[in-house]
């Protein structure tokens, strides 16, 4: 009847005290996201279109194969999206390693031992002396079992389990941040390279136009009306254009490296980069998050809205240290000197027990961790809202480049037309003998700086639109990315 009580007793009490389990500390509440109608602030007129946020993986906007397969590669072959998934896996495993807490720890124990009891320490070597019984000596083998189970009474184990999994959100959060930080580098710097590229072979064309002026100045001097003077000013601008061709070309070769590093390969296994700006769609409409959508999308927002969320569990982990604790446990043993009878139920014994914790003194040390714990969740709150703050001031600064690029470009575009149209007359003119060379000279070199400023321009542009379009996390909604997986706890 008494092993009958001790075993209802043991299974209800555990069911009865379940129900009276609370998790102390506080709950978190998700941030309310800001008024659609404010976050944003531009001077700039861009092409932004603030009613609806990039459905899509953003680079493609520019409708490049080239440029999506270059992105594919970095998603695959870039080391550091490798480490930050391997991190992401770590801290999923957490979650299931503290999820177990939450469940009863059972362990075996298996023992042989060799013995010799010392009958002085009963009392007995007076009364055996001379008897010539000595010490006995024995083997003895022990096989048992124990389990434990934490009632988790104030929520301890379920405040860990909730900072461990917001921990593993925020993980996931800064995969797909870095995500599209790599895509955002690697599409950068493949317009850079077009840029470079283009301003080559800008360069090179300006090269032929010094040598044709160049011929032009030599066939006048044989022809006597031309001087020396024109012939040297035409051999020094042909020289002074020359030498900025190495240093672009060694910038083109440092982009390439560095587009290497991107794609998790050395230089040398790069393929050919021959891009040119033209290879690339300027997208008409730049759709743009609101604020209100931008803080429920973009991954760093999102990382430091789960960083909050573990901080504020912590406090509930460090609340719950601050209370008493009950642990039901129970074990049984086999012992015996033979092993070949170490299963009969002859040798078997158990034992049944519920234990209390409860924090007497420590020192202040629990309340002090309690006060760091809350003063952690405040300054994961105000990393909060200066992230979300960032970014609504980048995009409100790539809104503004990007109106003021459309201004630049067209000024640019302009200023080119008229230098062309100039250069074309100053040769007419030099060819039929109405000016000398030094006009023409003149009107090439305005040439080339509107042109190169007009090429940088353009690539500002393309630079500026890619940015915003990392900004406001094009393709990279909840979910829908390819790092984007469960981290439930595991059941059972």
């Amino acid at each position: 009847m008494g092993n009958d009580m001790i075993r209802k007793t043991a299974v209800l009490l555990p069911l009865l005290l379940a129900g009276a389990c609370t998790s102390v500390g506080p709950d978190f509440a998700r941030p309310p996201a800001p008024p659609t109608e404010s976050g944003y602030a531009s001077d700039g007129e861009g092409h932004a279109d603030l009613a609806a946020g990039p459905q899509m993986q953003w680079w493609k906007a520019f409708q490049s194969s080239q440029l999506d397969a270059l992105v594919a590669q970095a998603m695959i072959g870039n080391h550091s999206l490798s480490a930050s998934r391997a991190t992401l896996e770590k801290a999923r495993q957490r979650i299931a390693a503290v999820a177990g807490r939450s469940l009863p720890q059972i362990d075996a124990n298996a023992r042989a031992e060799y013995q010799q009891v010392n009958l002085s320490a009963f009392g007995l070597s007076d009364s055996l002396a001379g008897s010539g019984f000595e010490n006995p000596e024995f083997d003895l083998y022990t096989l048992g079992a124990g389990v434990r189970y934490d009632l988790d009474l104030f929520g301890r184990n379920r405040r860990a389990l909730e900072q461990a999994t917001a921990q593993a959100e925020a993980q996931e959060r800064a995969t797909e941040a870095a995500h599209l930080v790599i895509a955002g580098r690697v599409v950068t710097q493949v317009l850079a390279i077009a840029a470079l590229n283009d301003t080559i072979a800008t360069q090179n064309r300006l090269l032929a136009e010094d040598e044709r002026n160049l011929d032009l100045t030599r066939k006048r001097q044989k022809a006597g009306s031309g001087t020396l003077v024109e012939v040297l000013s035409a051999q020094g601008q042909l020289a002074g254009d020359r030498a900025s061709l190495p240093s672009l070309e060694q910038q083109l070769a440092q982009g390439r490296a560095m587009l290497a590093v991107l794609l998790g390969i050395s230089p040398v296994q790069l393929g050919p980069t021959d891009f040119s700006l033209d290879d690339f769609a300027l997208p008409v409409t730049i759709p743009v998050a609101l604020p209100s959508t931008l803080v429920r999308k973009r991954p760093d927002i999102l990382e430091a809205e789960a960083r909050l969320h573990a901080a504020v569990a912590a406090v509930g982990v460090a609340t719950a240290d601050l209370y008493p604790d009950i642990t039901l446990g129970g074990s049984i043993t086999q012992s015996t000197s033979e092993p070949d009878r170490i299963t009969s139920s002859k040798f078997n014994a158990f034992d049944i027990f519920a234990g209390l914790t409860a924090p007497i003194f420590h020192g202040g040390t629990l309340k002090a961790n309690k006060r760091g714990a809350e003063a952690e969740a405040q300054a994961a709150a105000a990393q909060y809202r200066e992230v979300v703050t960032e970014a609504f001031g980048q995009v409100s600064g790539l809104l503004s480049a990007l109106g003021n690029d459309s201004r630049e470009l067209a000024a640019r575009a302009d200023a080119a037309q008229v230098a062309d149209r100039s250069l074309h007359l100053s040769r007419r003119s030099f060819e039929v003998g109405n000016s000398g060379v030094l006009q023409v000279l003149d009107a090439n070199r305005t040439f080339q700086r509107a042109n190169l400023a007009l090429l940088e321009s353009k690539a500002n542009q393309y630079q500026n639109i890619a940015r915003l379009y990392a900004a406001t996390a094009g393709g990279w909604l909840p979910g829908t990315s390819e790092v984007a997986q469960s981290t439930e706890a595991p059941s059972g």
